[in-house]
């Protein structure tokens, strides 16, 4: 009967009537809806750990940690975010099914009081080429103000501030 009745009405009609008993079914039936709060870590593939930590510290003033049962593995600490590094070749398990160093592209939002300006600066004081910026793009909760740099393994770094700072 569904069939029948799906070939007979427009496909827009359709996913609005799916979607609403989609939604029904969810509160009869008490289906789980997960709810994410944050992003606790992410893992930079590299090519040589030590060469990276050092690098995120001298140039982003990220907090080299050690942690695991014999302070094996090595992280980059900022505000209440971590970035663990796996040395390609030599991950940790588990690990992502591809993991190549280089790979990444993401955006950090620089802490106040420092500015883009400030950090544009830093960059050049510390001989790391700016590809692009400052440039306007849109973050994940408003407008940014943007640099982009590659880090020793090429991955894509973009630092931000939020261009309407009062409301983050």
């Amino acid at each position: 009967y569904w069939i029948l009745f799906e070939s007979t009405v427009s496909s827009s009609w359709i996913s609005s009537a799916s979607l609403m008993f989609c939604s029904a079914a969810r509160r009869l039936f008490g289906t789980y809806q997960p709810a994410v709060a944050r992003l606790d870590h992410i893992v930079l593939t590299v090519k040589n750990v030590t060469t990276s930590a050092q690098w995120y510290e001298r140039v982003l003033g990220m907090q080299v940690v050690k942690f695991g049962p014999n302070n094996e593995r090595i992280a980059l600490q900022f505000g209440n975010n971590k970035i663990n590094l796996h040395e390609h070749c030599n991950e940790f398990e588990p690990k992502a099914a591809r993991p190549t160093p280089g790979s990444a592209d993401f955006c950090l939002i620089l802490a106040s009081p420092t500015t883009l300006s400030a950090m544009q600066k830093h960059l050049q004081a510390m001989q790391v080429p700016i590809e692009q910026g400052p440039i306007q793009r849109t973050g994940a909760v408003g407008p940014i103000m943007s640099l982009y740099f590659r880090d020793p393994d090429h991955n894509l770094v973009e630092v931000s501030e939020p261009i309407t700072p009062n409301n983050w």
